[in-house]
């Protein structure tokens, strides 16, 4: 079945079109939130909420915007925030410590496999791991970030260099013979 005749069906809540779907994209959609997640099973529930959202939400996709992928991408990443907005919002504070360097050095990224970088990133405080995967994986501005997290744009930044420094250090725990002061995320 092609893509166009699986949307379609969708939107007429034909239930194979709806399997075809989940079949499809499910594994996908599944390392997307698995970046958001605390752990496994909450990223099964990040990932069914995610589909409800997208079947309920299917007759505003416009291919003319976009990609299917990406428009689902972007309604599990909204998906997970509402749903860590509902179990562990916090006030939060600006971290007016942090700095932002730039220099990087990818050469110890690139030895990182898929699974190890996921689990890597899924050791971050939730509050780190939520901004980093927003703006690198996601590619959302720290303007849009902080309107989706309810934060100004300065605080999305200050977590984004606290993120980007914890994994450095915990890459230097991995890789303790590699320069790692210009790895870049």
């Amino acid at each position: 079945m092609q893509t166009e005749q699986i949307i379609l069906g969708c939107k007429s809540k034909d239930d194979n079109s709806q399997k075809e779907l989940v079949l499809r994209f499910s594994a996908l959609l599944f390392t997307v939130c698995r970046r958001y997640a605390k752990d496994y099973h909450d990223a099964k529930d990040i990932l069914q909420d995610s589909f409800i959202e997208i079947f309920n939400s299917i007759n505003g996709y416009d291919p003319a915007k976009g990609g299917l992928e990406n428009w689902m991408k972007q309604i599990v990443a909204r998906t997970a925030i509402r749903r860590y907005r509902k179990m562990y919002m916090v006030k939060e504070t600006y971290d007016k410590d942090v700095s932002y360097s730039n220099g990087y050095e990818s050469n110890v990224i690139d030895k990182l496999e898929l699974e190890e970088l996921i689990d890597l990133i899924n050791t971050l405080p939730f509050k780190y791991k939520q901004i980093f995967n927003l703006y690198i994986f996601e590619e959302y501005s720290h303007n849009e970030i902080g309107e989706m997290l309810g934060l100004s744009e300065s605080s999305s930044r200050s977590r984004l260099s606290r993120a980007r420094k914890l994994l450095v250090g915990k890459l230097h725990k991995l890789y303790p013979n590699i320069k790692l002061s210009n790895i870049k995320f």
